[in-house]
């Protein structure tokens, strides 16, 4: 079927629910957690996989143009959350308060972090989705699990050699960092693989709610507009 050219409540909703999960990701991002004594991951890893869950499902049901929509949408918002921590910082505060350092440490950020971040999210997010509409047509519709999972290998790879790169090349031991993008890729990896049933049984049921499957026929896949 075509794509409808309105904008429906319920893509309206998985793009809030998107980008929701994009900015609690980075506001829980500096957090660290150790899995063992040799493998420690960022907080954000629990729940920034679910945002290319739903890039997925935006694909896959309504279609590139869309999806690049809600991508842009999530880096927007994402750059203004950014700007918004660094100005509510830099406000005075009054000598009896006593919790600026501990704000300045959860939601600080430093240039290098803030590039590595925005510049990862966006290859990743713009990677899968490409791949994972690129496949359906290919593949006829068919074959959804190997769509997702191949799309989110390469979307999450580029996501995590590059935000893990540009943060912290340079800073520490070449094997530490490579170790650091082996275990998060693969922790991300492994997350959308467990949740494909899920994945499955969204796509199916907005699918089914909505009336439409899009097949990107003829999309230049233009990542600004077209």
């Amino acid at each position: 079927m075509e794509e409808k050219k309105t904008v429906t409540s319920l893509y309206m909703y998985i793009g809030i629910v998107f980008v929701s999960c994009l900015l609690l990701s980075n506001l829980v991002a500096g957090k660290m957690w150790a899995v063992t004594d040799d493998i420690t991951l960022p907080g954000a890893v629990i729940l920034f996989p679910v945002t290319y869950i739903l890039g997925d499902v935006i694909t896959e049901v309504y279609g590139f143009s869309k999806a690049r929509r809600i991508i842009w949408m999530g880096f927007g918002m994402s750059f203004f959350a950014v700007l918004l921590y660094l100005l509510i910082i830099a406000l005075p505060h009054p000598g009896y308060w006593e919790n600026q350092g501990a704000y300045e440490i959860v939601l600080g950020t430093t240039p290098r972090v803030a590039v590595a971040s925005f510049a990862g999210y966006l290859f990743g997010e713009f990677s899968n989705s490409i791949i994972l509409s690129r496949l359906k047509v290919t593949t006829k519709g068919k074959y959804l699990w190997i769509r997702t999972i191949l799309s989110t290998i390469i979307g999450e790879g580029f996501d995590s050699v590059i935000f893990i790169t540009i943060s912290f090349w340079g800073t520490m031991e070449n094997s530490v960092i490579l170790k650091m993008i082996l275990f998060q890729y693969l922790f991300k990896v492994g997350y959308e693989v467990l949740f494909t049933p899920f994945t499955y049984f969204v796509i199916g049921k907005v699918k089914k709610i909505e009336g439409i499957d899009t097949y990107d026929t003829d999309t230049a896949y233009n990542l600004i507009r077209g």
